[in-house]
């Protein structure tokens, strides 16, 4: 089974995109998801977040303060790095075991959604990467939109991930959503049939294919 990384920029349209590739059949391996899963109460890895950051990052329902803890990394590189190696040991043992309950199924592709793809070194470990573009002034726009941030909160958020043109000119494949939620839907098949008759790695100085 070919595990095909997807990915883009906060506000670029990616997860939009993951609902039109599941509405056509495909299964999509979902990173923050199985992530949540991960520190649910209970879990070795929440026990080992409250040994390293203390009890008050559990809320009153003894699940992981997800926002809170958000917070406390967001301008906290050392935090964010202890928290990160704690985590995601927790997910890569998840994501393998659900691809090899999708490979069992008989599954020829499966995409996993990572919003830090690359800045997690993760597209060495799929087969090719998917990037779900945005022009950064969209991206901005739709994030004040979407969360009511200020300029200068939408320009942090942005800041804070690998630049979406960096992401595109890595990727071997690249998914336009400059226009309607429509008209990035409608590109989900095309590419869909394109990854099953053979789309894969670019080769090296060769353009990224582009929907």
């Amino acid at each position: 089974m070919r595990l095909v990384g997807l990915t883009g920029g906060i506000a670029s349209g990616k997860s939009t995109f993951a609902e039109a590739l599941r509405a056509l059949g495909a299964p999509v391996i979902d990173a923050d998801r199985l992530a949540r899963d991960a520190v649910r109460a209970g879990s070795p890895a929440l026990a080992a977040i409250v040994q390293e950051f203390g009890p008050g990052v559990v809320g009153p329902d003894e699940e992981l303060d997800r926002k809170g803890m958000a917070a406390r990394v967001f301008s906290d590189p050392s935090a964010r790095a202890r928290l990160e190696a704690i985590v995601h040991p927790a997910v890569r043992t998840a994501v393998a075991a659900e691809t090899a309950r999708l490979a069992a199924e008989g599954q020829d592709l499966a995409f996993y959604d990572v919003p830090l793809l690359y800045e997690r070194g993760l597209d060495r470990e799929v087969d090719c990467v998917v990037v779900v573009h945005a022009p950064p002034g969209v991206q901005v726009s739709r994030l004040r939109a979407r969360d009511g941030l200020g300029p200068a909160e939408a320009a942090a958020r942005l800041e804070a991930q690998l630049p979406i043109d960096e992401k595109a000119r890595r990727a071997d494949v690249v998914v336009s959503n400059e226009g309607d939620i429509a008209s990035l839907r409608a590109r989900a098949g095309p590419l869909l049939r394109a990854l099953r008759s053979g789309l894969s790695r670019r080769l090296p100085n060769a353009p990224a294919a582009r929907y």
